[in-house]
């Protein structure tokens, strides 16, 4: 196994039957580790973090779909980056962490919204696009929430 398989399937997450969610529960829980240290103290970690994770994934996704095919099920570095972002500027409480890993892998899976067109941008950014995407949509519904939490209860 080459580095550009190793890194877009998280270490072989991607080869365990429901790699999507494993990794995406792997990322949560990764950050929930890292949370009593500094790490996550800068404002700026957790965005450019995101942003390597993603520029890695498009990467490594061009890499691997000559030998996997194209969105392969064992690349998983997409549901990293696509975790990542829907955590993004919100408190890392435990409350957030799982209703964002809940909210992602709704959109991950239903794809609603424009989600699905994303993947059939050519090689590791299609790949990596609905993901994004995927974050994104979920990241708006945490804020929401957490926003509707602040006012009303």
């Amino acid at each position: 196994m080459n580095l550009n398989k190793i890194i877009a399937s998280i270490f072989g997450v991607g080869y365990i039957k429901g790699g999507g969610t494993v990794a995406a529960v792997i990322t949560c829980l990764v950050i929930y580790l890292l949370r009593p240290t500094d790490v996550f103290e800068h404002i700026l970690v957790l965005p450019l973090a995101t942003v390597l994770v993603t520029l890695t994934g498009i990467h490594t996704g061009n890499q691997v779909e000559a030998d996997w095919g194209k969105d392969s099920s064992r690349v998983v570095i997409d549901e990293v980056a696509g975790q990542m972002i829907a955590l993004l500027f919100v408190p890392l409480t435990n409350f957030n962490l799982i209703v964002a890993l809940i909210l992602f892998r709704f959109f991950d899976i239903v794809k609603p919204l424009g989600i699905r067109k994303m993947e059939k941008l050519p090689a590791g950014t299609g790949v990596m696009m609905d993901d994004v995407l995927a974050g994104v949509y979920a990241n708006i519904v945490l804020q929401i929430i957490l926003f509707i939490i602040s006012r009303y209860v």
